[in-house]
């Protein structure tokens, strides 16, 4: 990876000259960055690891510490994040000090019980949701992940992977389409390089391309399509259930040799909805335009008397299917929501318990009661 982008990043360091140095940068980042005086250098996160993170600067590609303030405050920088990094030569050191503000952000549900939402990829500027034909395609997968793609700010895309195993891709094309709405389905085979040219409009300079989908769908091949070469591990799927391997195990970033970025993320065959209501929304545009005119404002759409959206079912409008799941992603959003509501409670008491145990502590070294 570090050939890729020391290619992509050669040159001076001056902040002026980052548009081209550091994919992505603009004049708002250059804004922001301006604040930092001394032994600072702007940085975008490539890779990350436990501990550490790989930052790509003008230059190379380094190591970099996060510091303890940000932990402390519970700031995690992400792939794809613009950051400020604290270069100290004389000690070979370098930290990330901050992050710079960002303009999309990927996030999925947290597991566990508190709630809450786990940031994958920030600056994003479009997302490919990538799929497969055969076992792979699950429309209400692809429902899940529009919601959650819409969320973000990020522009969703659907791709249609391995249709060189299909005798009707048109068909299957167009069955993918009667969920998506206005969302770009784009048929290819990332092996043998077949539609990939309509990924151009997608990939011009400086844009920043996340790919997401189940394991085995080819996102690494379609990686290393459009590299021109082999980057990323490839596995096959396994014969009686057509899922994928895990070949992906760290979210990377992948600057192209035209200035654009690919962003791969490990295999997800599902993801919690988090806070995607705004992407629900977007995701069912149909039922949301329907559900205007209902005869009650607070219309659940399953039984009563005047629904628009229950009319639009009957007269073959919106299907049976799609209507189910809407409930089901917007029961699982109500979920998640009290499930985080209920999180937050917890630690707001656990912070009380922590200044009642302080306090005491204090009394106890000072003498008072």
């Amino acid at each position: 990876m570090n050939d890729h982008c020391e290619a992509a990043c050669s040159g001076n360091t001056s902040v002026n000259s980052l548009t081209d140095k550091i994919p992505g940068w603009n004049e708002e980042l250059e804004l922001a960055f301006s604040a930092y005086k001394g032994p600072y250098v702007p940085g975008r996160i490539s890779s990350r690891h436990k501990t550490v993170c790989d930052v790509l600067i003008p230059g190379t590609v380094v190591q970099a510490g996060i510091s303890g303030a940000l932990q402390k405050i519970g700031k995690q920088p992400v792939v794809g994040d613009f950051v400020v990094l604290l270069d100290q030569p004389e000690t070979g050191s370098r930290m990330v000090v901050n992050i710079l503000p960002r303009r999309t952000c990927l996030s999925r549900g947290a597991a566990g019980d508190g709630g809450g939402e786990q940031i994958i990829a920030a600056n994003l500027d479009t997302i490919f949701i990538v799929t497969s034909v055969g076992k792979d395609l699950n429309l209400r997968r692809l429902e899940r992940y529009l919601a959650i793609v819409y969320s973000s700010g990020a522009r969703p895309v659907i791709l249609l992977n391995k249709i060189d195993l299909e005798d009707n891709p048109t068909q299957v094309v167009e069955k993918i389409q009667s969920i998506a709405g206005i969302v770009p389905v784009v048929p290819l085979s990332a092996l043998s390089k077949t539609g990939l040219d309509a990924l151009s409009p997608y990939l011009k300079p400086g844009e920043t391309v996340a790919l997401v989908g189940s394991s085995g769908v080819g996102k690494s091949t379609l990686i290393n399509s459009l590299l021109g070469e082999t980057v990323q591990k490839t596995g096959g799927i396994r014969e009686d259930d057509e899922k994928g391997r895990h070949t992906t195990t760290v979210r990377q970033m992948f600057p192209l040799p035209n200035g654009a970025v690919l962003v791969d993320n490990p295999g997800i065959r599902e993801i919690q909805l988090g806070d995607s209501a705004e992407g629900l929304e977007k995701a069912f545009s149909e039922i949301v335009d329907a559900a205007r005119n209902c005869k009650f404002k607070d219309c659940t759409h399953r039984d009563e008397p005047g629904c628009a959206v229950l009319k639009a079912v009957e007269d073959g409008l919106i299907s049976e299917e799609r209507l189910a799941s809407y409930h089901r992603l917007t029961e699982e959003l109500i979920f998640q929501t009290k499930k985080a509501e209920i999180g937050l409670k917890r630690l707001e008491k656990e912070r009380y318990k922590q200044i009642a145990v302080d306090i005491k502590k204090y009394k106890k070294f000072t003498g008072k009661q």
